[in-house]
């Protein structure tokens, strides 16, 4: 049996999703601050986003999760463009509030854990038979954790390994010899939050839907 394919209705938000980052990419991308360190953060985008629009022929995500992964990765591209402890906004928030540092990085961080979870979770369980719902949260709360861990991990050896001038700006450490975990908890808390969201969503879906009958 041959799959359906998708009404030009289904292309319009991830098109639509596409065209916004690319064109966002592409302006942020013209003159970065720092184009060694631009070149070192977009790596997973030069990896994740083909990926993506390759895979939209086997696996259609919804709409919610294109337009969250845009977000997120429309943060990333903000972050990349300045390096994340320079972006402006984040030296706002610094001043204005006193703080030590540019926590950029942890908005950034915290996204990731938010606007992926729900990705991944369809990634994750794109059957029609899943396991329970909080097996479903555990494993995309996991699942984000996990790739946060890799990216901490893939960060550290890109810095030392492809070029080691640009690894202090590529890092963003901005002197916190626990960044790395810092950016994990945040991923964390952001997933969590998620996980509370969906949960809430389900039930909302399952309170709404028409009782079978025997």
């Amino acid at each position: 049996m041959k799959r359906p394919r998708a009404s030009a209705h289904d292309h319009r938000v991830p098109a639509a999703c596409l065209i916004v980052f690319l064109a966002i990419w592409v302006a942020l991308g013209i003159a970065p601050s720092y184009r060694e360190d631009w070149v070192l953060e977009n790596l997973p985008t030069f990896l994740g986003v083909p990926l993506v629009v390759l895979g939209y022929r086997w696996f259609r995500f919804s709409d919610r999760a294109y337009i969250q992964g845009t977000i997120f990765v429309i943060l990333h591209t903000i972050g990349s463009h300045y390096t994340y402890s320079e972006v402006p906004l984040g030296d706002v928030v610094r001043d204005y509030f006193g703080l030590a540092r540019n926590h950029y990085d942890r908005l950034v961080h915290g996204a990731f854990g938010f606007l992926l979870l729900r990705p991944i979770r369809e990634l994750g369980f794109r059957r029609k038979r899943e396991p329970g719902e909080l097996a479903t949260l555990y494993f995309s709360v996991a699942g984000v954790s996990w790739w946060s861990l890799i990216y901490e991990i893939v960060e550290w050896l890109t810095a030392q390994v492809v070029d080691p001038a640009a690894g202090k700006a590529f890092l963003g450490t901005q002197g916190d010899p626990w960044d790395a975990e810092k950016d994990m908890a945040c991923a964390l808390c952001g997933a969590l939050t998620a996980a509370a969201v969906e949960w809430a969503i389900d039930r909302r879906a399952g309170a709404g839907a028409p009782r079978s009958r025997r």
